[in-house]
């Protein structure tokens, strides 16, 4: 006779490395959901494929989470947390404000998938909020009232994050075309007709030689003059 066996030994075989469901927290979705996102892209994130990876019903997943774009604030807030971590401002706003949106450009560039998908949010979370009131303390330090220091503010994060989130995209997309994309700046610029365009051809070797490196550090350096500019013109 065969021996009597339980009906939980293929159930516990059939979840054997994966989390049980009463293990599951927010840190853990999102570890799975940012994970997802990172090796498959934005279309592969859903509350089903959630569950599945993390072993469970997706309907447990709605225990943590209110839906699906609550789960992307949270990949938002991964984000800025990333870039805020081990962060402390400097004493003087401008360096402050440089080096916290290179941090933010290194975290989208870190999950460039991620990045695109909700670099327009506004997760109203605790790192953001903490990354919030580095950014405008910083601004009113150097001088300006606290209409101006929101206004800069605004200004100053959606640039760095479009930025970044611009770059990440190019990244993303990767492959065929996104080579394509890069070495047209080495290729089809370099041999623009002279004749037909010639202050473009004139240029032409000083854009090939303008990375993504030099046009983030380019474009927040300008931004940063004209708000030290406003803050010397403020005193």
């Amino acid at each position: 006779m065969t021996a009597h066996r339980t009906g939980t030994a293929p159930q516990a075989k059939a979840r054997r490395g994966r989390p049980p469901s009463t293990a599951l927290s927010q840190d853990l979705i999102l570890d799975t959901a940012l994970s997802i996102v990172d090796r498959e892209g934005p279309d592969a994130l859903t509350l089903r494929r959630l569950g599945a990876d993390l072993g469970t019903n997706h309907t447990a997943v709605l225990r943590h989470f209110a839906g699906k774009d609550e789960i992307l604030l949270g990949l938002a807030e991964r984000l800025i947390r990333e870039a805020m971590d081990g962060f402390a401002p400097s004493a003087n706003w401008r360096p402050t404000l440089e080096t916290l949106a290179r941090r933010v450009r290194a975290a989208c560039l870190a999950h460039p998938r991620v990045a695109v998908l909700t670099a327009t949010r506004v997760s109203r979370r605790e790192a953001e909020f903490h990354g919030a009131d580095v950014v405008v303390g910083a601004l009113r330090r150097a001088g300006f009232e606290d209409r101006d220091a929101a206004r800069y503010y605004r200004a100053l994060v959606d640039t760095a994050l479009a930025l970044a989130s611009h770059e990440a995209a190019v990244v993303a997309l990767g492959g065929a075309s996104g080579e394509g994309d890069r070495t047209a700046w080495r290729r089809e610029y370099l041999a623009a007709s002279p004749a037909r365009y010639p202050d473009l051809a004139a240029v032409a070797p000083h854009l090939a030689a303008a990375d993504e490196d030099d046009q983030f550090e380019t474009t927040l350096g300008l931004l940063l003059d004209a708000v030290e500019l406003r803050a010397h013109a403020g005193h």
